[in-house]
């Protein structure tokens, strides 16, 4: 089954930004952001990095 990312290649949005800094300061895993934002994990780990926003790892 291959998962559905409906913002594929879509720029980000201020909102998105706000969301996924929530998010990550919430301690989300890496996954469940993905889905919750649906982009990809990837995704979520390349904007990250270059925002400086750390994301919680699964222990």
């Amino acid at each position: 089954m291959t998962e559905r990312f409906e913002r594929h290649r879509q720029p980000w949005t201020s909102e998105e930004l706000q969301k996924l800094k929530l998010l990550a300061g919430k301690g989300m895993a890496l996954k469940a952001i993905a889905k919750a934002m649906t982009r990809s994990e990837e995704s979520i780990k390349d904007r990250a990095k270059l925002d400086g926003i750390g994301i919680a790892k699964l222990r």
